[in-house]
């Protein structure tokens, strides 16, 4: 075959490959196509109780000098430990965070003396695993005001706060679960849609979340001792015929 003979040979060659090429490729684009899915939900929840309790207590004293005041804060100290020991708690279950002392006169910027002058708040946080003790702890804390104690707190410093910690416990059960829900929702779409389900084409586990067991206006979701976890899942299944 001469040079100029096998030109248009090539081209046919080359033309009737392309052809199958395209072809093929037409082929992947509509059976890619073809494919029918459905997008499902499934959750799980659990209603649990918290395993770790905090509850911080504030009090303060005022004095007219350091000294003074020191004693009446080391004296209203001393109350609260009482207290709690009397409700079960040992030493090792709270812990002093921290002593403030405010000067008025120096805060004021005045010489006059102030028979209040010096004001020492304490922190501290009792923490224990028996959430229901540090709850009933929480709830008669203000019987430390008959022993002289000056309570004080903030929104974020007032009353036990309770901490769920054990989720990883129940992430397996929980997956099977949603897993399981998101399967029934497709199958009763798929019956009434006239298809049967397939495998899974894609699956987002979703995050899970701990809330309070009811949800209370204005309250903030750390002060119940009930806690209702939940985890939603998405999973997009094929349909068949």
């Amino acid at each position: 075959m001469n040079a100029r003979a096998a030109i248009p040979a090539a081209l046919i060659i080359a033309a009737g490959l392309a052809l199958a090429g395209w072809l093929a490729g037409q082929g992947l684009v509509e059976s890619r196509l073809g494919h029918r899915t459905v997008i499902v939900k499934g959750f799980s929840e659990r209603l649990v109780k918290a395993d770790i309790g905090f509850l911080p207590v504030r009090f303060n004293a005022v004095g007219p000098d350091l000294a003074t005041t020191r004693g009446l804060l080391e004296s209203s100290e001393k109350a609260v430990f009482r207290y709690l020991q009397g409700k079960g708690f040992k030493p090792e279950d709270w812990e002093v965070q921290n002593v403030r002392v405010e000067d008025r006169l120096a805060s004021y910027n005045s010489s006059a003396p102030r028979p209040n002058r010096f004001v020492l708040t304490e922190d501290m946080v009792v923490r224990s695993n028996d959430v229901e003790k540090l709850a009933v702890a929480s709830r008669n804390i203000s019987d430390l005001i008959r022993d002289g104690v000056v309570l004080t707190s903030d929104q974020y410093n007032s009353g036990a706060s309770f901490v769920f910690t054990k989720l990883n416990d129940l992430k397996p059960e929980m997956l099977t679960e949603a897993t399981k829900r998101a399967r029934e929702a497709a199958e009763q779409f798929a019956r009434e849609s006239g298809a049967k389900v397939g495998a899974i084409f894609s699956a987002n586990q979703g995050l899970f979340t701990i809330g309070p067991a009811i949800q209370i206006p204005n309250e903030r979701p750390d002060k119940q001792l009930e806690k209702k976890v939940r985890v939603v899942t998405t999973i997009t299944y094929f349909l068949t015929r």
